[in-house]
């Protein structure tokens, strides 16, 4: 496995416990070692996905330039111009 591929691999299962931590914390709302840990989760998250995006660029479906519509402006498969 590469370096990019581990880096990746690493930023995916810190954000996949910060979103299970969310959907812990909407049913138990008062557990504050829950809170606890998504706040380091979300931090370590926030660092793996600086430091992927310093040396391999945008991570995820939106980069920092990405707008949620660009896909609207790309040559559908069937017109000409996208084969």
């Amino acid at each position: 496995m590469s370096e990019e591929q581990l880096l990746r691999k690493r930023y995916y299962a810190a954000q996949f416990a910060v979103w299970e931590l969310h959907l812990f914390l909407d049913t138990h709302p008062n557990n504050k070692e829950a809170a606890r840990r998504l706040e380091e989760h979300q931090g370590r998250a926030a660092q793996l996905k600086r430091e992927f995006e310093e040396k391999y660029g945008p991570i995820g479906e939106m980069g920092p330039n990405t707008s949620r519509w660009a896909w609207v402006s790309d040559p559908w498969p069937w017109e000409k111009e996208g084969n």
